[in-house]
């Protein structure tokens, strides 16, 4: 049963996205059809029923769309040129100064926005047309910026993080944060590597030099930007709120600094509203179904069964994780990152614990390897709109990211086999 319950979900769910149905709907009749292999229908559509109202019981969960809500509004807050003022203080005068810029502000906007297609969108729109005045090649600007967008995925606060934390079985969130700070910044230093050596290949012109005043204020400037992320963390890590107040705060934060900023309209606020239900919607709709999809596989005893076969083909962890990582780099480039999470992380973290393997570091490495996909074809987000704001086909840029992918991929097995990367903060404050 377990071996038919394993061919009818995963080839279900494989001929729904094959057909074109959007992933949740994927997801939930592939669910539907293989617990109807073990009950009877009318208990089948009770119990996906009650899956799914009971999943949605959560008051972690309300974190997610007030994330998703802060993001937005700093969005269109004004708080992209902020951040990038002071990326520019950062990076000083570097060869391929303007595309290290573009990385740090992805860096530091992402973790803010908590979104990869945001970052590069409010990036795109910015750094792009800065460097081709600067003359850039357009290819090279549009790669730099799709290549660093994830970072903020990782930087916390982001809501993958608190997607982990519900499906792992209450993993601490605060520790999960603290952990990505490490991983996340080293992705960025990662791109900016190869932005490095190709700027110099190709002679990219680096940026007037800032004067001294105006390297303070500038930073004066982006402080109360920066503040949001000492708000918010430091409020959980310290135990002041949960990530669902830290939630809410970051947006009574973002609305204040984006009025004070003159940014955000109170026209606009009726937009990012329905934008945030819009995207709010379909997360929540792809973890309601996860959790379906996740009892379905409980009941069929499957993430035992796998665990099993690939505890029997090797005792060897190294052998393990790479074929871990093997399979989620190979999900990641068909799969946007949030269902990834929901449906792989039960299935690998049990064998991931048996291991020994900690939770938390875990989380950083499934986040790490679906990060990657977020940025390479076919489904990529990022890729597209990263492409789409630079005005330039997909077959084009993707060339000029193949040595982005290779150093990116380099660093995903230093955080995978170094534990301590994850590790080091969340133990220094005592959240493991």
């Amino acid at each position: 049963m377990t071996v038919l319950s394993g061919i009818v979900i995963f080839g279900l769910l494989l001929l729904f996205l094959a057909i074109g149905f959007p992933i949740a709907i994927s997801i939930l009749l592939s669910s539907l059809f293989t617990l109807m292999l073990i009950m009877p229908f009318d208990t089948t559509i009770l119990t996906g029923a009650q899956r799914l109202v009971t999943e949605m019981d959560s008051f972690t969960m309300l974190a997610v769309p007030l994330f998703v809500l802060a993001g937005i509004i700093m969005n269109n807050g004004g708080i992209a040129f902020k951040l990038i003022n002071f990326a520019k203080v950062l990076v000083g005068r570097m060869p391929g100064s303007l595309a290290h810029t573009n990385v740090v502000g992805n860096m530091l906007f992402g973790s803010i926005a908590g979104s990869s297609v945001a970052s590069a969108a409010a990036m795109g729109r910015i750094m792009t047309p800065m460097q081709l005045n600067s003359g850039y090649d357009r290819k090279y600007a549009a790669a730099v910026n799709i290549a660093s967008a994830p970072a903020g995925l990782i930087i916390p606060p982001t809501s993958i993080l608190i997607v982990y934390s519900l499906v792992s079985g209450g993993t601490s969130i605060a520790a999960l944060f603290m952990a990505g700070y490490i991983p996340g910044i080293l992705w960025g230093l990662a791109t900016m590597i190869v932005a490095y050596v190709l700027a110099k290949k190709y002679k990219y012109p680096v940026s007037d030099k800032i004067a001294w005043r105006d390297k303070l204020y500038l930073t004066l400037d982006a402080i109360p930007s920066l503040l949001l992320i000492v708000i918010v963390i430091g409020g959980i890590v310290a135990g002041i709120f949960t990530a669902t107040e830290g939630a809410a705060v970051a947006v009574v934060y973002a609305t204040i600094l984006s009025m004070i900023y003159r940014n955000l309209k109170i026209r606009e606020i009726p937009n990012i509203l329905r934008e945030t239900v819009e995207i709010t919607g379909m997360i929540l709709l792809l973890i309601t179904v996860s959790g379906l999809f996740s009892l379905v596989m409980s009941y069929t005893g499957l993430p035992n069964a796998i665990s099993s076969s690939l505890l029997s083909l090797t005792d060897n962890t190294i052998i393990i994780l790479l074929l871990m990582t093997v399979i989620l780099l190979v999900i990641g480039t068909f799969m946007d990152i949030t269902p990834a999470v929901l449906i792989f992380t039960p299935i690998f973290l049990p064998i991931a614990m048996d291991m020994g393997i900690d939770p938390i570091h875990f989380g950083i490495i499934i986040t790490f390897n679906l990060c990657i996909g977020n940025i390479t074809p076919p489904v990529g987000s990022a890729l597209f709109v990263g492409a789409s704001v630079a005005d330039i086909r997909i077959e084009k840029v993707v060339p000029v990211l193949i040595p982005f992918f290779i150093v990116l991929f380099i660093m995903l097995l230093i955080v995978t086999f170094t534990p301590v990367l994850s590790m080091f903060l969340p133990e220094l404050f005592n959240l493991t």
